[in-house]
């Protein structure tokens, strides 16, 4: 019998996988990675875990695609909601809830399960590319949405007591009058990264996954494959939460600005502030008003250069998941619905032939 297109372990979801506008870039870049993810566990593969210990070190464990999905990944109770915001997250800010690359699903009841971040990630990025090879790593751009989720994550925990995040928050922030005001809130930026150490601390055992962050590695600079070529990183919500402030902290020394970084901390701690005091949180406005004069269109960037040290591990260096296993992960002609971005730099870069 003839396969229709589709994606490993992906039965039900909300794309229809035999029709071409489901295989873009945009849709591509978050279903891939649940497939991806289906299929190392159908390997007895288990994904890299990042989660934070009580030191507020970045260690590696194993999350099991099971516990990530909340399901197993072979369920025929499983939905894959793509870009679909996670209900139980609405009563916890004012306005509307944005969405989240995947939220899983039971199919028997409409439960959802898990809201997922996804992020697809080319390994060596330019700033390790030169480098040798286990010092390649990804550079990772995170979206404000991505902060959302995070201060919702952490926020849901107090919801039936936000009093309890105040007392852990303190005072000190109430003599703040206008957040706006970069030169007002700069003096604070210490004692806020102090203050969501002791959220995290406080809660520790609570870390649960948020970001799926899958690597496609090629051979250095080259768009060519490398023989190992896939694996899949998840970072749970505090570990995340120390990528952006370990490297603030280490800005905070050298700059006297607000960078991506420093706002997003500002923003991560203001909507905790707001919801220890009143239950709720408006995350546009505080987006929208706390921009510092830098773009809103996303939070933070890091390179490879900075990821690696979180990153670092075997399965960085040789991924698990070759390139020959890729048709087991593309069904039934899915790879002839691609449409990739044409880049121009991308063709002269392939057509060696240009220049001779």
């Amino acid at each position: 019998m003839e396969q229709n297109p589709g994606l490993f372990g992906i039965t039900y979801s909300n794309r229809d996988f035999t029709q071409s506008d489901t295989w873009g870039k945009n849709q591509f870049n978050s279903s891939f990675p649940a497939a991806l993810t289906n299929y190392l566990s159908s390997r007895k593969f288990e994904n890299i875990y990042l989660i934070l210990d009580k030191e507020l070190q970045v260690q590696h464990t194993k999350i099991s695609t099971n516990a990530l999905f909340g399901i197993s990944p072979t369920s025929d109770d499983l939905f894959f909601s793509f870009e679909s915001p996670y209900t139980p997250y609405q009563q916890l800010v004012i306005g509307h809830l944005p969405r989240v690359d995947l939220v899983t699903q039971q199919r028997s009841n409409g439960q959802v399960l898990r809201p997922l971040e996804i992020k697809l990630t080319a390994l060596p990025d330019n700033s390790t590319c030169d480098l040798k090879d286990d010092y390649f790593s990804s550079e990772i751009v995170i979206r404000p949405d991505t902060i959302v989720y995070l201060a919702c994550s952490i926020a849901s925990n107090f919801k039936d007591n936000y009093g309890d995040l105040k007392k852990l928050i303190g005072t000190d922030f109430d003599i703040i009058e206008d957040w706006s005001d970069g030169t007002k809130v700069w003096p604070h930026i210490h004692k806020m990264i102090s203050a969501i150490d002791r959220i995290i601390l406080s809660m520790l055992e609570q870390q649960e996954p948020i970001l799926m962050q899958p690597i496609w590695k090629t051979e250095g600079k080259s768009p060519q494959l490398a023989e190992n070529c896939l694996d899949v990183f998840v970072w749970s919500n505090f570990a995340f939460a120390q990528l952006f402030v370990d490297v603030a902290r280490g800005e905070l020394n050298e700059v006297t600005r607000i960078t991506r970084q420093i706002r997003t901390i500002i923003w991560l701690f203001k909507m905790l502030y707001d919801f220890g005091n009143d239950g709720q949180f408006n995350h546009s406005k505080i987006i929208d008003e706390l921009s510092y004069n830098t773009k809103n269109d996303k939070a933070f960037s890091v390179s490879g250069r900075i990821t690696h040290r979180f990153l670092t591990c075997d399965e960085l260096t040789n991924p698990r998941i070759s390139k020959s296993e890729i048709k087991n992960i593309i069904l039934g002609g899915g790879q002839l619905l691609l449409s990739p971005e044409r880049r121009f730099d991308a063709i002269i870069y392939n057509s060696p032939e240009l220049f001779n």
